[in-house]
């Protein structure tokens, strides 16, 4: 029976060498990988400093950290991202204040923002939703207006730029994440950037313990974790990193054809690419909008097609709901997303006759 999986990642000879490679040099963590990888991947997206850690949560949280929040704190964030993007904050004891989201790209409404600050507000976390950026102009506009410090969750949109600047780049901090469904992946890992020296050497600081950089053994500053990434992953992460502008370029083709056969469908909306933005393409989400998303996602999984709901909201999760009081209703433009989007099968190796036959499917069942 067919069978079209939501994600797979890309892996070739080079990767497979250079993970065999680093495994039969013995320096299998805490090696030159590690450096070698952080270099390269600062230089690619213009950053001055990174850092890297084992998961895209754990770079959340170290950036949290980082910037010296204080319990009970207020963050303002999106509802519509990844659980992680508000646990990092709930992790120090500091409060998640959601803003809705523009309808249209999924990412924070801007707009919006002003009216959620209060006495307790000290930062923003912004999250670059399925591969591309919020508007940043405004969000800097006000941050800077009151001094707030802006953590970047750029774990979806690696390669993605606004106005020709890298994701990643418009915070005091920014954070990646490599998992295999990621534009590019380290099977786990992650990726802190930043341009400020102070705040690279705490993270490399925290994720390693609390242990002081200047190399005096098992000697710890400050209370850490172990968020370290291996030599193994960082080996893929270097390899994949000379790829990543075709890999991109890969899925772009995809998306666009997709949006072809889609587009026009009375039941599904395409995704859109905000103004002055470019896509690095996470994920390709549609919209239907018929009120039958759940029963469409049963008829395509008998047909061998794996789709996914992308994604619930966070409100509504049952603890944030028992925690906050949150109802629905709370953030309607969220909630009504969440209710109709529906990501794709979307990875490199499917072919133009697959992506046909998903889209003749779905506009047949939709």
């Amino acid at each position: 029976m067919l069978c079209l999986p939501l994600a797979k990642p890309y892996i070739d000879q080079k990767d497979i060498d250079g993970v065999v490679q680093t495994l039969e040099s013995g320096k299998l963590a805490c090696g030159p990988k590690n450096q070698l990888f952080e270099k390269t991947f600062s230089q690619f997206i213009g950053a001055k400093y990174a850092c890297t850690v084992c998961n895209g949560t754990a770079g959340l949280h170290l950036a949290v950290r980082a910037l010296d929040f204080k319990a009970g704190d207020e963050v303002i964030t999106t509802p519509f991202s990844f659980i992680a993007s508000s646990n990092c904050l709930l992790f120090e004891d500091l409060k998640p204040v959601f803003v809705d989201i523009e309808e249209n790209t999924f990412n924070i409404d801007p707009a919006l923002i002003s009216q959620a600050i209060s006495p307790k507000t000290k930062g923003l976390l912004t999250v670059d939703i399925f591969g591309q950026t919020p508007d940043y102009d405004p969000i800097i506009k006000i941050a800077r207006k009151h001094k707030f410090k802006i953590i970047e969750d750029a774990c979806e949109s690696v390669g993605a730029t606004y106005q020709g600047k890298m994701a990643g780049t418009f915070g005091d901090i920014g954070v990646f994440a490599f998992y295999p469904n990621k534009q590019m992946t380290t099977g786990e890992g992650g990726m802190i950037v930043t341009s400020s020296k102070s705040v690279w050497q705490t993270c490399q600081s925290l994720k390693n313990q609390g242990r002081i950089l200047d190399d005096q053994f098992m000697l710890h500053q400050s209370l850490g974790y172990n968020y370290r990434m291996d030599d193994l992953s960082a080996s893929l992460g270097i390899t994949q990193l000379s790829k990543i502008n075709w890999m991109i370029r890969q899925k772009n083709k995809i998306a666009q054809q997709y949006t072809k056969e889609l587009k026009g469908h009375p039941r599904i909306i395409t995704p859109k690419t905000g103004k002055n933005r470019t896509n690095s393409w996470f994920v390709y989400v549609v919209r239907i909008t018929n009120g039958q998303r759940d029963k469409l996602i049963r008829l395509l999984a008998n047909k061998g097609i794996n789709t996914r709901p992308y994604l619930p909201v966070i409100h509504l999760q049952p603890f944030m709901r028992k925690m906050f009081g949150y109802k629905p209703g709370d953030f309607p433009i969220a909630e009504k997303i969440s209710s109709q989007t529906l990501a794709l099968p979307f990875y490199i190796g499917l072919t133009e006759d697959q992506i046909s036959f998903i889209c003749h499917t779905i506009k047949k069942l939709a």
